[in-house]
This record gives C-alpha cells, structure tokens and sequence, in this order.
C-alpha cells in the first residue's frame, strides 16, 4: 500500500506562503473591481467618439489621386484607323506605308508600356498589402513598418515616373501623326490618271 503524500512545512514558511496568498488575492480583487470596471468604462467611451463610429468606411480610405493611364481601347482605336488606311502593296511609292508601319509600331509601344504600368500599379498594391501584414504581425519590429513608408514613396516616385513616360510617348505621337499626316491619311499620294 502507498503511504500517503504530503509536504511538511515549517511554521515561518507557512506564514510566508499565506501572506503571498492574501496579497495575490486582494490584487486579484483589487483587478476584479478597480481595474476592469475602469477599462470598460474608458474602452466605452473611446468607442463613443467619433474617430470609432464612422459610418460610411470609405472615408477612411486615403486619398490615392493616382493618374491611371488610358486604357488600351482607346489605343485600340487609332491603331485601327491607320491600318484601315494602309493601302494594299503595289510597285511604287511605298513611303507613307512606311510612316503608317513606324507609327503603329510607336502605337503598340506605348500600348505594351501602358499595359506594364498598370501590372506594375497591381505589384504595388500586392507588395504594399504583405508589407502592411508583416508589420501588423510583428508589430515591434519598427523596419516592417518603415518598409510600407519605403514602398509607398518608391510607388510614388515610380507612378510620377510612369505619367513623365506617358506624357512623352503621348507628344511623340501627337508630333509623329500631326507632322505625318498627310501621308497617313494619303500614303501613295495623289491618284494621277495613267498617262495612255
């Protein structure tokens, strides 16, 4: 038979175990009734405020006034109407199919570069979201939280990067169709009757 278990303890040491006992329990009191009856008043009325009652969340959003390039379509269209003029290939003066082949080739660059902004503007938002939660999951490491500033000024920078781009490939063309157009529009020149 098992004798039974028991631990013996001197009468200062019993004192000392009784005193901890009185003051864990009058701390736990003390919690039990000062200190969360005051947080929940105090987390009551921070939940008054109006900071914490925002009814309509997309006030809460930042302003993003970022330029989005236009679409493609409209790209579209004018690659359209220069192929549409492009005459059918004879002997002869072929030098404004030329120039209508050199603009729809700066066409479709510019088209590809819009379509790359608006892949990298995606990036962005994908890198700036594992940032956001990186920082938020370690929230004492200061370098996550510097990491959504870093990628928020280098979006910055990029996307005014992007419109200079733009702006350019946008009067490079303007020039290129304004200063062409007659060829464009007319690649063979005038029609002149057959001389017999």
């Amino acid at each position: 038979m098992a004798k039974p278990c028991g631990v013996r303890l001197s009468g200062e040491a019993r004192k000392q175990v009784d005193v901890f006992r009185q003051n864990l329990f009058q701390e736990a009191e003390e919690f039990l009734h000062t200190f969360l009856p005051q947080k929940i008043i105090h987390l009551n009325q921070l939940l008054q405020e109006d900071s914490l009652n925002v009814a309509d969340l997309t006030s809460l959003r930042a302003s993003l006034d970022i330029p989005i390039p236009d679409p493609p379509p409209k790209d579209d269209e004018v690659i359209a109407w220069i192929q549409h003029l492009i005459p059918k290939i004879e002997d002869g003066n072929d030098f404004g199919v030329a120039i209508q082949e050199k603009v729809l080739e700066r066409m479709n660059a510019v088209k590809t570069k819009v379509e790359a902004f608006q892949t990298t503007i995606s990036k962005y938002f994908s890198e700036r979201g594992d940032a956001v939660a990186k920082a938020s999951k370690e929230t004492h490491v200061m370098d996550y939280r510097a990491l959504v500033h870093e990628r928020d000024e280098a979006a910055y920078r990029e996307l005014r990067a992007m419109v200079l781009d733009l702006r350019a490939f946008y009067a490079e063309l303007y020039h290129i169709i304004s200063s062409n157009l007659e060829k464009i529009v007319n690649p063979k020149g005038e029609e002149k009757p057959s001389m017999y």
